[in-house]
């Protein structure tokens, strides 16, 4: 049965122009067609859903997130009190939020316990309603670095037990750990960041040779790399060695943004994730030393975002959802501090879908809203070129022709 969307007004994320009158015709999961209103005729045998006074897009694409938290303070603690089961169920709900706000495909930079895997594997089955997800495992990083547990000597938490790197040969087994056990993509952290203990948010905290070995092994299986990555020197490193995604890039420099542009690397800057830990941590009763390190990247974070969107540094849309105060389901808000940092709507609507997709490796499947490509599709309020905020109130979603929620 072929199901016709009336479109008020449809965003065409390849060129960046708004039409009207506009009928996208699905049949199972895909698009069989997008015609003009005048030529569209009902018939019995079709369903219609009354998109008119709405503003469609392609479903959106949100390149960083982690589903094991959802916008607490320090997660580590409540690990120690937790079963994995716990945590997957949990999880789970996480990113369905994420779905019914609109983000039809996600990826995971870094969950617990391969647990993010498993919801993966379960939504694919059709087990389970969730975005359509690409996943990381665990993130990688050094001993102290970020991505360490910093519990204190002695605890053990199964949920933890990953590998961590000290030295090129460790840090290719850490690569081929987490893609033996279903990774995706390899996520590693090449700086300091703002919610880990006793690191300097911007010091590099992997060696040049460890970084190549993580991406030697990415490009052996053929799987993409991201890094989180805050300082200069981190960024250059990893941007030097072949790394696809800067997770932040919060402080940049002259010569990391020359590099990006020689590399093609992608800049995915996250803006909420330290804006909303400023705003919001002193009354969450977070850490001082988190909201200090926060106001640090943030403070530098505009300056090298508007160099590199004037520049042509490649920019993605992600929001670190579960950081601080930054929840599944509300990162729509994001939309609004790209506006704020330079960015035009209608470019960060790109970045969410066309840009993403080819990140992913998938723009022949999404991304777009056109004949043959699979029937990801949402509307909102208004064109956010008119008021960004309707970003974060998504009024229908559709994943591969079936629909998950209407408001």
């Amino acid at each position: 049965m072929k199901t016709a969307i009336l479109c008020g007004k449809l965003f065409d994320s390849q060129n960046n122009q708004v039409s009207t009158d506009k009928v996208i015709i699905v049949e199972d999961k895909a698009i069989c067609d997008v015609i003009d209103r005048r030529e569209f005729a009902e018939n019995p045998d079709m369903e219609v859903i009354d998109l008119s006074n709405l503003f469609v897009t392609p479903g959106l694409i949100d390149l960083h997130v982690h589903s094991g938290m959802n916008g607490e303070g320090n997660d580590r603690m409540g690990l120690l009190q937790h079963t994995v089961g716990e945590l997957t169920l949990y999880s789970l709900k996480n990113v369905q939020q994420d779905l019914y706000a609109g983000f039809t495909t996600i990826r995971d930079c870094g969950s617990q316990a391969f647990v993010s895997v498993a919801i993966r594997d379960a939504i694919n089955k059709g087990d389970f309603i969730g975005p359509r997800m690409f996943v990381s495992g665990y993130s990688m990083g050094s001993t102290g670095g970020h991505a360490d547990s910093h519990y204190a000597p002695g605890t053990y938490n199964p949920a933890e037990e990953r590998p961590i790197i000290d030295g090129p040969d460790s840090a290719r087994k850490a690569a081929r750990y987490n893609l033996k056990h279903g990774a995706d993509f390899l996520k590693f952290m090449a700086t300091g960041g703002v919610m880990s203990k006793g690191t300097t948010v911007g010091s590099q905290q992997l060696c040049d040779d460890e970084i190549a070995a993580i991406i030697e092994i990415a490009h052996m299986y053929g799987v993409h790399t991201a890094t989180h990555a805050h300082g200069t020197n981190g960024i250059k490193a990893a941007v030097r060695a072949g790394v696809t995604t800067v997770e932040h890039g919060m402080i940049l420099d002259e010569e990391a943004i020359e590099l990006m542009l020689e590399h093609g690397t992608y800049l995915t800057p996250t803006i909420i994730a330290a804006e909303r830990i400023c705003a919001k941590g002193p009354e969450m009763g977070l850490i001082p030393w988190m909201v200090d390190k926060a106001n640090q990247v943030l403070s530098h974070h505009e300056w090298g975002f508007r160099q590199c969107l004037e520049r042509g540094v490649k920019i993605t849309f992600g929001t670190d959802a579960a950081t601080p105060f930054n929840f599944h389901g509300k990162q729509g808000y994001e939309f609004e501090l790209l506006q704020k940092f330079g960015m035009d709507p209608h470019k960060a609507l790109i970045a969410a879908t066309m840009t993403n997709a080819e990140v992913l490796g998938i723009k022949d499947q999404v991304g777009s809203l056109e004949k043959g490509k699979l029937a990801d599709i949402c509307a909102w309020k208004c064109d956010p070129a008119e008021d960004v905020k309707t970003m974060t109130d998504c009024q229908f979603v559709m994943k591969e022709g079936q629909v998950i929620c209407r408001k």
